[in-house]
């Protein structure tokens, strides 16, 4: 069975940067790609990027040119880069695993806080 973490998050002041990393242990089958989700406190989960196995990128509007997601296919890794953090970037972020299937596997998230 596999099991998503994620690790890094943290309190932040506006403009500060943070990195967060997520690693899916146990043999994963088949895996399309992996992605970044946050949801905030009353607000629904969105999606913030992704990337696929061939490393091809997307990314929310609010978050581009300002997060770069990476990853390490061969250690099933991802990674996220936030740069210039600001208030409403606060919230909960998860790391999803998607499978060939369509299935996801999610992590417990971990919380990331900017202030003003």
């Amino acid at each position: 069975e596999v099991q998503v973490v994620e690790s890094g998050g943290g309190s932040v002041q506006a403009g500060g940067s943070l990195r967060l990393s997520c690693v899916a242990n146990g043999y994963v089958y088949c895996k399309s790609g992996m992605k970044w989700y946050r949801q905030a406190p009353g607000k629904e989960r969105e999606e913030v990027a992704a990337i696929d196995t061939r490393g091809g990128t997307g990314y929310l509007d609010s978050v581009k040119g300002r997060f770069t997601i990476s990853q390490d296919n061969t250690k099933n890794t991802v990674s996220l880069q936030m740069n210039s953090l600001r208030p409403e970037d606060t919230g909960m972020y998860y790391c999803a695993l998607a499978a060939c299937s369509g299935r996801y596997t999610w992590g417990q998230g971990t919380q990331v806080t900017v202030s003003s």
